[in-house]
């Protein structure tokens, strides 16, 4: 399953960070030049301005993904 995002600012890393380490499933992001995994806060820092792909494995609940990525946003 993935969602793309915009990640704007440091704040919002911050953000996706504490909400990926909270999330009982793997949680990763990509663009095209790279894939890191979303409990990495230094790598994430290097997608601020970019848009990415939220990505977690298929059998997680698609509420519980959607909720996550609203909360990304």
């Amino acid at each position: 399953m993935l969602k793309e995002i915009e990640i704007k600012n440091e704040a919002q890393v911050e953000r996706i960070n504490r909400l990926a380490c909270q999330a009982p499933y793997e949680v990763w992001l990509f663009t095209r030049d790279m894939m890191l995994d979303a409990r990495s806060l230094l790598g994430l820092f290097a997608l601020v301005g970019k848009r990415a792909s939220v990505v977690v494995e298929d059998d997680v609940p698609s509420g519980s993904f959607d909720r996550m990525v609203a909360k990304m946003a």
